[in-house]
């Protein structure tokens, strides 16, 4: 049975009305046969249209996706276009485009029925299936990295950081590299993952949704930003480019175990440039500064230590902190402007 459309139904009301009250006068009462006269038999439902069910479904889907959603959709879109342009480059791109649709479908259909349902726990996953999202763009950026330039161009970062520096930074840092220090940096370097729940978390629970979206909108359209540069700029990071300079491993405590384990399983060869770190982090500082102002002083010492600690653990050259900033700045300058102009302060933005 094709879904009904109720202004479709009440257009063809009055006509259906005329034609049963001439059929229906000899076998009922005036006012029975008024009532029943007005309502379409179970043939006439079925003869209206389905494509006026499958428009009312595209209206509400339209209305369910907010802010968010669209951008996802347009960075979905891209990776869509790179995998069709340049398969012969990428292996399985088939699967990625596949695996793709699914989820755009998937994010289509959790907004979708979170608009029409007042489930807490469908209501949760709504606001914050992006956090895994972000990490799932990024591991794929191991296949994708070099869909369009099959080289590296670490030497133009290389010969920045030297230029600006007069030494290779991850490479002198070393000298100062012991246990402890090896730890708190790399504490400092996972701090980036706190960033992306603490302020978001506490504006959630305030029940701040117009905040929220802003910064997720602002968090989503800087780490897409990095994405696409990645795959415009490729660049392997000092951990490999200046692997011959630092021979000597970073050891130290249970952090530094821990990312040892997270990279073990999770680390992109590529996608360095800019650092997806430092723009996901200056979006969640910004937005501190303006939301919770104890907040952001609380993290600014931690922000600026994460900062060199994506140097001093090889994983970025002062040039991609340097674009992390920048995009991360960028990112939510267009995430707030992108929430003004939707005009809309509901939970589906």
């Amino acid at each position: 049975m094709p879904p009904l459309c109720l202004p479709e139904i009440r257009r063809k009301a009055p006509a259906l009305a005329a034609q049963k009250r001439t059929a229906l006068q000899p076998y009922l009462p005036e006012g029975r046969e008024i009532l029943m006269s007005s309502l379409p038999t179970t043939q006439e439902v079925h003869s209206i249209p389905a494509k006026n069910g499958l428009s009312q479904y595209a209206t509400e889907l339209r209305q369910a996706c907010g802010t968010f959603e669209r951008v996802t959709f347009a960075y979905l879109a891209w990776t869509l276009s790179l995998l069709i342009a340049f398969h012969n480059n990428i292996p399985h791109a088939a699967k990625y485009a596949a695996l793709h649709a699914i989820v755009a479908v998937a994010i289509a259909q959790l907004a979708w029925s979170a608009a029409r349902s007042c489930s807490k726990a469908l209501q949760f996953a709504r606001h914050w299936y992006p956090l895994p999202l972000y990490i799932f763009f990024f591991e794929e950026l191991q296949a994708l990295v070099h869909a369009i330039h099959r080289n590296w161009f670490d030497r133009w970062l290389i010969e920045f950081d030297y230029n600006l520096a007069g030494v290779h930074p991850s490479v002198w840092l070393a000298r100062f590299a012991n246990p402890a220090l090896n730890d708190a940096m790399q504490f400092a370097y996972m701090t980036y993952f706190l960033y992306l729940v603490i302020l978001p978390a506490i504006l959630y629970l305030q029940k701040d949704r117009a905040a929220f979206w802003t910064v997720m909108v602002s968090t989503a359209i800087a780490h897409y930003s990095v994405y696409i540069i990645a795959v415009l700029f490729p660049i392997e990071s000092p951990y490999f480019a200046l692997a011959s300079l630092n021979p000597t491993a970073l050891h130290g405590g249970a952090f530094t175990a821990t990312i040892e384990l997270v990279e073990h399983f999770g680390r992109v060869h590529g996608a360095a440039f800019p650092s997806a770190h430092v723009a996901g982090s200056m979006v969640a500082i910004l937005a501190a500064r303006r939301y919770k102002p104890r907040l952001f002083w609380l993290c600014l010492p931690f922000f600026i230590m994460m900062c060199v600690a994506t140097v001093y653990g090889r994983y970025h050259y002062v040039a991609d902190v340097l674009a992390g900033l920048a995009v991360g700045a960028a990112g939510w300058v267009a995430g707030q402007w992108q929430m003004n102009r939707s005009c809309s302060c509901s939970g589906a933005l």
